[in-house]
């Protein structure tokens, strides 16, 4: 078939209707829309995801050169900064929280851990009970975590605890706590000037945020609230950040939310609970056929 032309009076031909454009042009919308409608997430294709993207971003974000004298200049820089600020609260909390071994020692074990499981039972939970709303909150976790990327090659920084002549105390070293990658036997696999943005508080937050804006429990909202408050304690006790560190994450996860907006026209909590594909497809076959529909 050819183009649709359209005759002029004086016989000659024309180029394409903008009806014929807006035919052509309709599949590629149809095809747009159909990509960011939210539908139900097949689960093989998540765990693939999940595992390829933090093989990805932990393979990128340690394959980042270590700068260290620059690390450490940086260090030195946000930790005069903070000073100057009046707001240098970081070796106080350091102190006064490794002061109490228990405390300390369950903080450390806190950084190791929650980050990882936190953030994957969520994933788990939006998969099971809010399959409409899994992607676009996905999509915001994926790109916090790519933009944070572009922080760790740009600023490379040491953390507090790597400081020289500031008295920081390093506590899973002291402490011989299992399981930190950040000191002891294990710090050689991972980048240890990779601070500024922080992750443990760009998910952390993501959970709390996306915990608060859909569970309808209030304990629920507000423990969703309270986690990356402890986060932020945790991460400045331990010394393994500083809390500027932490503004850097907060910055990530906006631009992570912008993306999934402008992706989904959406933020994730206003996306329905249950795609309505599978809402469709989930009633009655007759019901269905009489072309009657949920409100």
């Amino acid at each position: 078939m050819g183009e649709a032309t359209v005759k002029t009076m004086e016989g000659r031909t024309a180029g394409p209707s903008p009806m014929a454009e807006e035919a052509t042009d309709a599949p590629s919308r149809s095809r747009l829309r159909q990509l960011r409608s939210p539908r139900h997430p097949r689960i093989w294709f998540e765990i693939l995801l999940i595992a390829v993207s933090y093989w990805t971003y932990s393979l990128v974000r340690n394959a980042v050169p270590e700068q260290k004298a620059q690390a450490l200049r940086n260090a030195d820089w946000i930790w005069d900064a903070e000073q100057s600020l009046g707001m240098a609260v970081e070796q106080s909390v350091n102190h006064a929280a490794n002061s109490v071994t228990w405390l300390i020692v369950s903080m450390n074990y806190y950084y190791a851990t929650l980050h990882f499981i936190v953030t994957i039972g969520v994933l788990v939970w939006l998969y099971r009970s809010h399959p409409g709303r899994y992607a676009a909150a996905r999509l915001v976790l994926f790109a916090t975590t790519g933009v944070a990327l572009v922080g760790y090659y740009l600023y490379p920084l040491a953390p507090p605890r790597l400081m020289s002549g500031n008295d920081f105390i390093d506590t899973v070293l002291v402490h011989h706590t299992w399981g930190s990658m950040a000191s002891g036997n294990l710090k050689n696999m991972s980048n240890q000037y990779a601070a500024m943005p922080s992750m443990h508080i760009g998910w952390s937050l993501w959970c709390g945020l996306i915990i608060f804006a859909v569970a309808s429990a209030p304990w629920a909202k507000i423990l969703g609230l309270l986690y990356p408050t402890l986060t932020l304690v945790v991460i400045v006790a331990t010394a393994n950040h500083f809390w500027l560190d932490a503004v850097g994450g907060m910055i990530c996860l906006t631009f992570g939310f912008v993306v999934s907006y402008v992706w989904f026209q959406a933020y994730p909590h206003r996306l329905p609970q249950i795609p309505a594909v599978q809402e469709e497809a989930s009633r009655p076959r007759v019901v269905r056929a009489l072309g009657f529909s949920r409100r």
